[in-house]
């Protein structure tokens, strides 16, 4: 198919950050329409602080209001999810291979039959990849994780695959097979087949001198996608949206540094006006942040209400900002 759109990189970041809801806050209490495409929780309330970002008035306790839940996916890391979705981040992510499904289906049984219907506390590494049964599902306090048996989700197992297709397209468009198979943990043969069964909803496009795709119903929003203005704060995961591959363009794997001032404790990026201009990192409810320049007294004291208005459980806030050359 020929390529009939030219998207710059500029174009492309303003759309992923509309449709991630990084745009506009969406109203208070959407809290599983905020999370459509997952919420990475691997470090400390990572996913409370991304409901924050997306969703007015964000309650410390968002991460566990009714509507979502927990699991392994779609990166082997602790995701919080719409429950009415769970079947398309679990069993989305299952092999296409029956052999290779029947052995996880049979680990997830035993699983199940072990715990007798309890929850009890994990640690067990062979959970990443048993998650994908859809037979699990996660409670993760940040100090302890539980796992307990739920009800297989009653979704076609094609249409699942498809649909986990669509929200990555969605999510991180233009975006790449490639892409999707880093992201899915799916392998390249499964995922590349999968993205060949959305072949008549895609709509091929040129990134920067890179074919890409976008879903062809998301192509109204790609063209008009206002500029995001005010400040976030993005926890690290959200960051993929700016592209971290080799190329810069595209989600993992790669994880390049957008600016130079990350490191260990600086993981995450602060946003302003739709570009990463600082990092940041958090112990407790101190805030610290290190900016690329001075910043002018308003958007120093935007960037602060930002940060104590960070809803960690039990937590005063305070910040930190360092501004560097």
């Amino acid at each position: 198919m020929a390529l009939s759109l030219s998207v710059s990189y500029e174009q492309a970041v303003q759309h992923r950050l509309v449709v991630n809801r990084l745009a506009e806050r969406l109203p208070a209490g959407s809290y599983v329409q905020a999370a459509r495409f997952g919420l990475q929780d691997t470090a400390p309330r990572d996913a409370l602080i991304g409901l924050h970002a997306r969703v007015e008035d964000c309650e410390p306790s968002a991460w566990q209001a009714p509507g979502l839940i927990q699991t392994y996916s779609p990166r082997a890391a602790v995701y919080v999810l719409p429950a009415e979705d769970f079947g398309v981040f679990t069993i989305g992510r299952m092999p296409l291979d029956e052999g290779q499904r029947r052995a996880i289906d049979q680990l997830a049984a035993e699983i199940c039959r072990d715990l007798a219907g309890t929850e009890r506390r994990g640690g067990r590494h062979e959970l990443r990849g048993v998650c994908a049964s859809g037979r699990l599902a996660l409670r993760w306090t940040t100090s302890a994780l539980y796992f307990r048996e739920v009800p297989r989700p009653e979704i076609d197992f094609v249409e699942a695959h498809k649909e986990l297709c669509r929200r990555h397209l969605q999510a991180f468009g233009p975006t790449t097979a490639e892409a999707f198979a880093w992201w899915s943990g799916l392998s390249r043969a499964d995922a590349k087949e999968v993205w060949g069964l959305l072949a008549p909803e895609l709509l091929s496009v040129d990134l920067e001198g890179r074919p890409a795709s976008i879903l062809a119903a998301d192509e109204a929003t790609l063209r008009i996608a206002p500029a995001m203005q005010g400040a976030r704060f993005l926890v690290a995961s959200d960051l993929r949206l700016f592209g971290q591959d080799r190329h810069g363009l595209f989600i993992g794997p790669g994880q390049k540094q957008l600016i130079h001032l990350h490191d260990w404790f600086h993981p995450h990026g602060l946003m302003l006006d739709g570009k990463i201009v600082g990092t940041w990192g958090r112990r407790g409810g101190r805030v610290d942040v290190k900016v690329a320049g001075p910043l002018s007294p308003e958007t120093r004291a935007a960037v602060e209400a930002e940060a104590l208005s960070i809803p960690i459980p039990n937590a005063t806030m305070s910040i930190d900002i360092a501004e560097c050359q």
